[in-house]
Protein backbone atom coordinates (compact mmCIF):
# COMPACT_ATOMS: atom_id res chain seq x y z
CA UNK A 1 0.00 0.00 0.00
CA UNK A 2 1.41 3.37 -0.96
CA UNK A 3 2.13 5.86 1.82
CA UNK A 4 1.45 9.58 1.35
CA UNK A 5 4.71 11.42 0.85
CA UNK A 6 5.19 15.18 0.84
CA UNK A 7 8.76 16.42 0.48
CA UNK A 8 9.31 20.08 1.32
CA UNK A 9 13.11 20.05 1.53
CA UNK A 10 15.30 18.32 -1.07
CA UNK A 11 19.07 18.07 -0.77
CA UNK A 12 21.93 15.93 -2.01
CA UNK A 13 25.04 14.47 -0.41
CA UNK A 14 28.17 14.01 -2.51
CA UNK A 15 31.48 12.31 -1.65
CA UNK A 16 33.74 15.06 -3.06
CA UNK A 17 36.03 12.67 -4.93
CA UNK A 18 39.21 13.74 -6.70
CA UNK A 19 42.08 11.95 -8.49
CA UNK A 20 45.29 11.51 -6.53
CA UNK A 21 47.32 13.31 -9.17
CA UNK A 22 44.96 16.32 -9.48
CA UNK A 23 42.93 17.05 -6.34
CA UNK A 24 42.21 20.63 -7.45
CA UNK A 25 40.27 19.40 -10.49
CA UNK A 26 38.10 17.06 -8.44
CA UNK A 27 37.37 19.65 -5.77
CA UNK A 28 36.47 22.16 -8.47
CA UNK A 29 34.05 19.61 -9.93
CA UNK A 30 32.37 19.31 -6.54
CA UNK A 31 32.11 23.08 -6.15
CA UNK A 32 30.53 23.25 -9.59
CA UNK A 33 28.11 20.50 -8.56
CA UNK A 34 27.02 22.68 -5.62
CA UNK A 35 26.45 25.55 -8.05
CA UNK A 36 24.54 23.24 -10.40
CA UNK A 37 22.34 21.98 -7.58
CA UNK A 38 21.51 25.52 -6.56
CA UNK A 39 20.48 26.43 -10.11
CA UNK A 40 18.19 23.38 -10.20
CA UNK A 41 16.47 24.62 -7.03
CA UNK A 42 17.81 22.10 -4.49
CA UNK A 43 17.39 23.27 -0.91
CA UNK A 44 20.64 21.78 0.36
CA UNK A 45 24.05 20.52 -0.79
CA UNK A 46 26.03 18.32 1.59
CA UNK A 47 29.61 17.06 1.57
CA UNK A 48 31.11 14.03 3.29
CA UNK A 49 34.18 14.55 5.49
CA UNK A 50 36.74 11.78 4.88
CA UNK A 51 40.27 11.31 6.18
CA UNK A 52 43.14 9.60 4.30
CA UNK A 53 40.88 9.22 1.26
CA UNK A 54 40.53 11.12 -2.00
CA UNK A 55 37.84 13.31 -0.50
CA UNK A 56 37.25 16.38 1.66
CA UNK A 57 39.36 16.18 4.82
CA UNK A 58 38.08 19.51 6.17
CA UNK A 59 34.40 20.13 5.61
CA UNK A 60 34.59 23.61 7.15
CA UNK A 61 37.25 24.71 4.65
CA UNK A 62 35.33 23.27 1.70
CA UNK A 63 32.02 24.79 2.76
CA UNK A 64 33.66 28.18 3.22
CA UNK A 65 34.65 27.97 -0.44
CA UNK A 66 31.19 26.70 -1.45
CA UNK A 67 29.63 29.61 0.39
CA UNK A 68 31.46 32.01 -1.92
CA UNK A 69 30.28 30.16 -5.03
CA UNK A 70 26.59 29.98 -4.06
CA UNK A 71 24.01 32.39 -2.69
CA UNK A 72 20.99 30.51 -1.41
CA UNK A 73 21.50 26.77 -0.98
CA UNK A 74 22.02 25.31 2.51
CA UNK A 75 25.54 23.94 2.98
CA UNK A 76 25.87 20.77 5.03
CA UNK A 77 28.42 18.22 6.11
CA UNK A 78 27.49 14.60 6.77
CA UNK A 79 29.32 13.94 8.88
CA UNK A 80 32.32 15.31 10.77
CA UNK A 81 33.78 12.58 13.04
CA UNK A 82 34.10 14.58 16.25
CA UNK A 83 36.82 12.31 17.63
CA UNK A 84 39.54 14.03 15.58
CA UNK A 85 38.38 17.56 16.32
CA UNK A 86 39.09 20.18 18.96
CA UNK A 87 35.65 21.35 20.14
CA UNK A 88 36.86 24.95 20.33
CA UNK A 89 38.90 25.13 17.12
CA UNK A 90 36.24 23.36 15.07
CA UNK A 91 33.62 25.74 16.48
CA UNK A 92 35.78 28.66 15.31
CA UNK A 93 36.10 27.21 11.81
CA UNK A 94 32.39 26.45 11.49
CA UNK A 95 31.40 29.87 12.81
CA UNK A 96 33.72 31.55 10.31
CA UNK A 97 32.33 29.51 7.41
CA UNK A 98 28.77 30.20 8.55
CA UNK A 99 29.27 33.96 8.71
CA UNK A 100 30.94 33.96 5.29
CA UNK A 101 27.99 32.04 3.82
CA UNK A 102 25.37 34.34 5.28
CA UNK A 103 24.15 31.83 7.85
CA UNK A 104 23.64 28.79 5.60
CA UNK A 105 25.76 26.09 7.30
CA UNK A 106 24.18 22.81 8.42
CA UNK A 107 27.00 20.94 10.21
CA UNK A 108 26.49 17.25 10.95
CA UNK A 109 28.52 15.11 13.34
CA UNK A 110 29.21 11.58 14.49
CA UNK A 111 30.79 10.37 17.72
CA UNK A 112 32.86 7.37 18.75
CA UNK A 113 36.24 6.15 17.60
CA UNK A 114 36.69 7.72 14.15
CA UNK A 115 37.78 5.84 11.01
CA UNK A 116 41.49 5.01 10.60
CA UNK A 117 42.25 5.83 14.26
CA UNK A 118 45.04 3.27 14.48
CA UNK A 119 46.81 5.04 11.60
CA UNK A 120 46.35 8.71 12.45
CA UNK A 121 45.29 8.88 16.09
CA UNK A 122 48.88 9.51 17.20
CA UNK A 123 49.21 12.25 14.56
CA UNK A 124 46.09 14.07 15.74
CA UNK A 125 46.58 13.94 19.50
CA UNK A 126 49.43 14.64 21.89
CA UNK A 127 49.75 11.58 24.09
CA UNK A 128 47.84 8.30 23.97
CA UNK A 129 44.57 9.04 22.17
CA UNK A 130 43.03 5.80 23.45
CA UNK A 131 42.35 7.52 26.76
CA UNK A 132 40.68 10.58 25.21
CA UNK A 133 36.95 11.23 25.29
CA UNK A 134 35.86 10.49 21.72
CA UNK A 135 32.15 10.28 22.48
CA UNK A 136 29.20 12.66 22.66
CA UNK A 137 30.98 14.82 25.24
CA UNK A 138 33.11 16.41 22.52
CA UNK A 139 29.99 17.46 20.62
CA UNK A 140 28.46 18.87 23.81
CA UNK A 141 31.56 21.01 24.33
CA UNK A 142 31.44 22.20 20.71
CA UNK A 143 27.78 23.19 21.20
CA UNK A 144 28.70 25.14 24.33
CA UNK A 145 31.39 26.99 22.40
CA UNK A 146 29.01 27.88 19.58
CA UNK A 147 26.57 29.45 22.02
CA UNK A 148 29.02 32.33 22.25
CA UNK A 149 28.99 32.79 26.02
CA UNK A 150 31.61 35.18 27.32
CA UNK A 151 34.73 33.67 28.89
CA UNK A 152 36.20 34.56 32.25
CA UNK A 153 34.61 36.78 34.86
CA UNK A 154 32.12 39.57 34.07
CA UNK A 155 34.94 42.11 34.16
CA UNK A 156 37.37 40.02 32.04
CA UNK A 157 38.48 41.82 28.89
CA UNK A 158 41.13 41.30 26.24
CA UNK A 159 43.05 44.00 24.42
CA UNK A 160 44.01 44.17 20.78
CA UNK A 161 45.16 47.14 18.69
CA UNK A 162 42.35 49.68 18.71
CA UNK A 163 39.94 47.47 20.62
CA UNK A 164 38.99 46.27 24.11
CA UNK A 165 36.34 43.57 24.36
CA UNK A 166 34.91 40.78 26.44
CA UNK A 167 36.29 37.46 25.17
CA UNK A 168 34.19 34.81 23.44
CA UNK A 169 34.51 32.61 20.39
CA UNK A 170 34.79 34.74 17.29
CA UNK A 171 33.16 35.32 14.97
CA UNK A 172 29.89 34.88 16.79
CA UNK A 173 27.39 33.13 14.49
CA UNK A 174 23.90 33.50 15.98
CA UNK A 175 21.62 30.66 14.97
CA UNK A 176 24.33 28.18 14.01
CA UNK A 177 23.86 26.24 17.23
CA UNK A 178 20.26 25.54 16.15
CA UNK A 179 21.39 24.15 12.77
CA UNK A 180 23.48 21.24 14.06
CA UNK A 181 22.77 17.65 13.02
CA UNK A 182 23.70 14.20 14.23
CA UNK A 183 24.14 11.20 11.93
CA UNK A 184 22.76 8.35 13.97
CA UNK A 185 22.03 4.68 13.36
CA UNK A 186 21.62 3.21 16.86
CA UNK A 187 19.10 3.56 19.69
CA UNK A 188 21.70 5.18 21.94
CA UNK A 189 22.59 7.80 19.33
CA UNK A 190 18.91 8.61 18.70
CA UNK A 191 18.27 9.14 22.38
CA UNK A 192 21.30 11.39 22.76
CA UNK A 193 20.60 13.48 19.64
CA UNK A 194 16.98 14.02 20.58
CA UNK A 195 17.72 14.90 24.20
CA UNK A 196 20.41 17.40 23.16
CA UNK A 197 18.34 19.14 20.52
CA UNK A 198 20.28 18.21 17.39
CA UNK A 199 18.50 17.62 14.11
CA UNK A 200 18.65 14.05 12.80
CA UNK A 201 20.35 12.62 9.72
CA UNK A 202 19.39 9.02 9.01
CA UNK A 203 20.43 7.39 5.77
CA UNK A 204 20.63 4.02 4.07
CA UNK A 205 22.56 2.37 6.93
CA UNK A 206 21.23 1.57 10.43
CA UNK A 207 21.95 -1.02 13.12
CA UNK A 208 19.50 -3.90 13.43
CA UNK A 209 19.28 -3.92 17.22
CA UNK A 210 15.63 -5.00 17.35
CA UNK A 211 14.80 -6.12 13.82
CA UNK A 212 16.29 -7.74 10.73
CA UNK A 213 14.17 -5.48 8.51
CA UNK A 214 15.72 -2.15 7.51
CA UNK A 215 12.46 -0.20 7.34
CA UNK A 216 11.21 -1.48 10.68
CA UNK A 217 14.54 -0.69 12.33
CA UNK A 218 14.73 2.83 10.89
CA UNK A 219 11.15 3.65 11.82
CA UNK A 220 11.84 2.54 15.38
CA UNK A 221 14.97 4.67 15.60
CA UNK A 222 13.22 7.80 14.35
CA UNK A 223 10.38 7.22 16.83
CA UNK A 224 12.94 6.89 19.63
CA UNK A 225 14.54 10.17 18.56
CA UNK A 226 11.22 12.03 18.47
CA UNK A 227 10.31 10.78 21.94
CA UNK A 228 13.41 12.54 23.30
CA UNK A 229 13.05 15.88 21.48
CA UNK A 230 11.79 18.91 23.39
CA UNK A 231 8.24 19.52 22.07
CA UNK A 232 8.89 23.26 22.22
CA UNK A 233 11.67 22.94 19.64
CA UNK A 234 10.77 21.76 16.13
CA UNK A 235 13.18 18.98 15.14
CA UNK A 236 14.24 18.32 11.57
CA UNK A 237 14.58 14.74 10.37
CA UNK A 238 16.26 14.21 6.98
CA UNK A 239 16.08 10.75 5.43
CA UNK A 240 18.81 9.73 3.00
CA UNK A 241 18.42 7.30 0.12
CA UNK A 242 20.72 6.30 -2.76
CA UNK A 243 18.61 7.42 -5.73
CA UNK A 244 19.89 6.95 -9.29
CA UNK A 245 17.31 7.72 -11.99
CA UNK A 246 18.51 7.12 -15.53
CA UNK A 247 15.75 8.56 -17.69
CA UNK A 248 18.05 10.97 -19.54
CA UNK A 249 21.12 8.69 -19.45
CA UNK A 250 22.39 6.84 -22.52
CA UNK A 251 22.27 3.05 -22.80
CA UNK A 252 25.86 2.51 -21.67
CA UNK A 253 25.36 4.65 -18.59
CA UNK A 254 22.12 2.86 -17.71
CA UNK A 255 23.89 -0.48 -17.80
CA UNK A 256 26.68 0.87 -15.60
CA UNK A 257 24.13 2.09 -13.07
CA UNK A 258 22.40 -1.31 -13.09
CA UNK A 259 25.71 -3.10 -12.48
CA UNK A 260 26.44 -0.73 -9.61
CA UNK A 261 23.14 -1.56 -7.90
CA UNK A 262 23.47 -5.30 -8.56
CA UNK A 263 26.91 -5.33 -6.95
CA UNK A 264 25.49 -3.89 -3.74
CA UNK A 265 22.24 -5.84 -3.52
CA UNK A 266 23.48 -8.88 -1.59
CA UNK A 267 24.34 -6.79 1.47
CA UNK A 268 20.68 -5.72 1.81
CA UNK A 269 19.40 -9.28 2.29
CA UNK A 270 20.49 -9.80 5.91
CA UNK A 271 22.24 -8.03 8.81
CA UNK A 272 25.98 -7.66 8.25
CA UNK A 273 28.73 -8.26 10.83
CA UNK A 274 28.74 -8.31 14.60
CA UNK A 275 26.95 -4.97 14.84
CA UNK A 276 24.14 -6.22 12.58
CA UNK A 277 24.36 -3.43 10.02
CA UNK A 278 21.30 -3.11 7.81
CA UNK A 279 21.46 -1.54 4.35
CA UNK A 280 18.58 -0.09 2.35
CA UNK A 281 18.43 -1.20 -1.30
CA UNK A 282 19.62 1.38 -3.83
CA UNK A 283 16.89 2.98 -5.94
CA UNK A 284 18.13 2.64 -9.51
CA UNK A 285 15.86 2.75 -12.55
CA UNK A 286 13.38 4.95 -14.32
CA UNK A 287 11.72 7.81 -12.48
CA UNK A 288 8.45 5.87 -12.52
CA UNK A 289 10.08 2.83 -10.92
CA UNK A 290 11.80 4.95 -8.28
CA UNK A 291 8.61 6.87 -7.50
CA UNK A 292 6.75 3.62 -6.87
CA UNK A 293 9.35 2.62 -4.31
CA UNK A 294 9.55 6.04 -2.65
CA UNK A 295 5.78 6.26 -2.31
CA UNK A 296 5.76 2.81 -0.70
CA UNK A 297 8.48 3.77 1.80
CA UNK A 298 6.81 4.32 5.20
CA UNK A 299 9.90 6.05 6.55
CA UNK A 300 9.57 8.83 3.98
CA UNK A 301 5.90 9.19 4.84
CA UNK A 302 6.99 10.38 8.27
CA UNK A 303 9.30 13.19 7.19
CA UNK A 304 9.34 16.14 4.83
CA UNK A 305 13.08 16.10 4.07
CA UNK A 306 14.77 13.85 1.51
CA UNK A 307 18.51 13.70 0.89
CA UNK A 308 19.93 12.04 -2.23
CA UNK A 309 23.09 10.11 -1.33
CA UNK A 310 25.19 10.14 -4.47
CA UNK A 311 27.37 7.07 -5.09
CA UNK A 312 31.11 7.27 -4.46
CA UNK A 313 32.04 5.67 -7.76
CA UNK A 314 30.49 8.15 -10.17
CA UNK A 315 31.70 11.38 -11.77
CA UNK A 316 30.42 14.93 -12.08
CA UNK A 317 28.58 14.29 -15.36
CA UNK A 318 26.77 11.34 -13.77
CA UNK A 319 25.90 13.39 -10.69
CA UNK A 320 24.51 16.23 -12.78
CA UNK A 321 22.35 13.83 -14.77
CA UNK A 322 21.05 12.22 -11.56
CA UNK A 323 20.25 15.59 -9.97
CA UNK A 324 18.57 16.82 -13.14
CA UNK A 325 16.37 13.74 -13.50
CA UNK A 326 15.42 13.87 -9.81
CA UNK A 327 14.28 17.49 -10.07
CA UNK A 328 12.63 17.01 -13.45
CA UNK A 329 10.81 13.71 -13.00
CA UNK A 330 10.75 12.60 -9.34
CA UNK A 331 10.71 15.34 -6.69
CA UNK A 332 7.69 17.28 -8.06
CA UNK A 333 5.64 14.08 -7.92
CA UNK A 334 6.44 13.91 -4.19
CA UNK A 335 5.13 17.42 -3.56
CA UNK A 336 8.45 19.24 -3.72
CA UNK A 337 8.78 22.59 -5.44
CA UNK A 338 12.12 24.20 -6.35
CA UNK A 339 13.06 27.48 -4.76
CA UNK A 340 11.89 30.48 -6.75
CA UNK A 341 14.56 32.71 -5.21
CA UNK A 342 16.92 34.03 -7.87
CA UNK A 343 20.56 32.93 -7.72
Amino acid sequence: MSAPTSIANLSFLTPGNYPDEDPAAGLEDTLRLFEFGERLGFDGAWIRQRHLEHGVGSAAVFLAAAGQRTRRIQLGTAVIPIGYESPFRLAEDLAMADVLSGGRLQPGFSAGTPPHAELIGDLVFDGDWRGYDLSYGRIERLIDNLRGDYLGEPDTVIHSPGNTQRPRLQPHAPGLVDRLWYGGGSTRSMRWAGAHGLNLLTGNIVFGEHSDDFTTAQQGLIAEYRRRVDPARPARVAVGRVIVPFDSADRTTRERYRRYAAGRYERTRAPQGERRILFAPDLVGTAEQILDRLRADPVLAGTTELRLELPYEFHRGDYEQILHDTVEYIAPELGWQPSTELV
